[in-house]
């Protein structure tokens, strides 16, 4: 593999990801970033309210890793190469990566997958099995940052799903400033 451990948690620190574009892994950076606030700004529909009030689903960190990055790559068009699995793969066994689960009875209805950096989140990828489970997923992992005192949750780019929970936009100038603050906080992820 041409990636070391510690080259890839040095740039996933100075605010690069991993991408795949065909076989081929590039790093990438964005003059925006995407970030899930960990504030009262954080917010979800009613509707999934009762969902969580129903504990229909139990959550656990890690206990399925290697079924999240399957679950996330597992899509018509994915970013997620099998040499970037390999990646996430080496990231988890070196405790950089983790899958944030959510589970329904044995069945992994949905996951997060993102690396740990000090006290920065950066979410990578999410999916679901069952109806509800990844933004179950998201409620309780923005429970757990919260209680870890995470500063950071990245989720990269926008779209609709995240709008949906109140993500914001910043520019990559005021990103880098709180990257560099969240990282070197003293948080754990388990």
């Amino acid at each position: 593999m041409a990636f070391s451990v510690p080259h890839i948690i040095q740039c996933y620190a100075q605010g690069y990801f991993l991408m795949a574009d065909g076989r081929t892994l590039n790093w990438y950076s964005s003059v925006e970033r995407t970030l899930i606030p960990l504030d009262s700004r954080f917010r979800y529909p009613k509707s999934l309210r009762r969902v969580l009030n129903q504990n229909r689903f139990r959550v656990a960190i890690d206990t399925a890793f290697d079924a999240v990055v399957e679950g996330c790559a597992d899509r018509d068009t994915t970013w997620i190469s099998d040499d970037l699995k390999e990646v996430y793969y080496q990231l988890h066994r070196a405790g950089w990566a983790h899958s944030f689960e959510t589970w329904q009875g044995d069945r992994l209805a949905g996951g997060i997958l993102g690396l740990a950096i000090g006290g920065a989140f950066i979410g990578e990828s999410m999916f679901y099995r069952i109806s509800e489970g990844s933004k179950v997923a998201m409620v309780k992992l923005v429970e757990h940052l919260r209680s870890r005192h995470f500063l950071l949750f990245d989720a990269q780019m926008m779209n609709p799903h995240l709008s949906r929970f109140g993500a914001l936009v910043i520019e990559a100038a005021a990103y880098e400033d709180l990257l560099q603050m969240a990282i070197v906080q003293p948080c754990r992820f388990r």
